[in-house]
């Protein structure tokens, strides 16, 4: 906590209230080789030809949405940087003129956007079924998993799970839009930390070694258990960055929080989905060999990780908290949703 700075907080932030990086205004990258850490995060090695040229095209594609949809006038020097790097350091105003930072910012959310569209592209034309990709990330996960362990990071418990069919029908007839793709938690990884306060660092090295912070999935936090507000109060060293935050600190309190309905009333975690990107090297042609006309490479899946520490998952486990309570609620709610205005015939004996 003591290395934490502005750039951390906004990143901290954007996932405990599961914001976008659509809505920032600026980046907070300081030098190349930051960037770089960051970009292999998500996947990209520029040192590859292939990722290179991976990356050029999405920024060509960024470029010219801007031009011809809004009539943008995309500066030279960010349509067409001498590194893909150089974007990231003029959205962070480190490098080239201010304007540079206004227009590398918007094409940068564009290239967001677009990289996640030939994700789903790609991960739709691949022969790769949904147990392969969930034990691609069980794997990847996992290997983070035991670096914490190896870094002497303190977590307690860190367990994965997927859903039964079962489940996953439960879950489809309880919500009130039934589509499969709204089923975020296939995949499920469990942390318990120490104490509460372990919490934010332990989030913050998941976003070093496991996930991009921009990956995060909008929308879909449920946060009651960490106050931003007291995350600044328990660090008096962060308060110095409050005022140049993206959003004030009252924003989170005037937000409609919205919370699972089947939880307990004391329940308390901090649930969050990530698009985690995955290389698909070894379901695609060697790159030499590659004849594709979008060579993009990553793909995207969703996984569920909610966080907590010890003593609070204790107490979730208690009384109106405990999961076979939890479940007795949400199969409760589908039954009466299934039977309205029907008759059900009795049991038998």
């Amino acid at each position: 906590m003591a290395d934490m700075g502005l750039r951390e907080l906004e990143r901290i932030r954007l996932i405990l209230r599961g914001g976008s990086v659509i809505d920032w205004r600026r980046m907070h990258f300081q030098a190349h080789e930051e960037v770089d850490r960051f970009l292999r995060l998500c996947q990209l090695d520029t040192t590859r030809a292939e990722d290179e040229a991976w990356a050029r095209v999405v920024l060509s594609d960024a470029v010219e949405y801007l031009r011809k949809t809004f009539n943008y006038r995309v500066a030279d020097a960010v349509a067409n940087p001498e590194k893909i790097h150089d974007l990231f350091l003029f959205a962070s105003g480190v490098k080239g003129l201010p304007r540079h930072r206004r227009i590398a910012c918007i094409v940068l959310k564009v290239m967001h956007v677009i990289q996640h569209i030939e994700g789903r592209d790609l991960l739709h034309r691949l022969a790769c079924s949904e147990v392969e990709l969930s034990r691609l990330v069980m794997d990847k996960v996992l290997g983070v998993a035991q670096l914490l362990q190896t870094k002497g990071l303190p977590v307690v418990e860190f367990a994965h799970s997927i859903k039964t069919r079962e489940s996953l029908v439960t879950k489809l007839l309880a919500k009130r839009e039934t589509v499969a793709a709204q089923i975020y938690d296939r995949t499920r990884f469990r942390i318990i930390t120490r104490t509460q306060s372990d919490i934010v660092p332990v989030l913050y090295f998941l976003t070093q070694h496991l996930f991009p912070f921009n990956f995060v999935v909008p929308g879909q936090t449920e946060n009651t258990l960490v106050s931003f507000k007291a995350v600044l109060a328990e660090n008096p060293h962060l308060q110095q960055y409050a005022q140049h935050l993206h959003l004030d600190l009252d924003y989170e309190e005037r937000e409609d929080k919205s919370r699972n309905v089947f939880s307990g009333s004391t329940y308390r975690a901090l649930n969050f989905i990530v698009d985690v990107p995955l290389r698909m090297d070894a379901y695609l042609p060697a790159p030499e060999q590659d004849y594709r006309e979008r060579k993009n490479r990553t793909v995207f899946t969703l996984v569920e990780f909610q966080i907590m520490d010890e003593e609070t998952a204790q107490k979730n486990e208690e009384g109106q908290n405990a999961h076979k309570v939890y479940k007795h609620r949400q199969r409760r709610r589908v039954l009466r949703r299934l039977s309205r205005g029907l008759v059900i015939p009795k049991r038998q004996g």
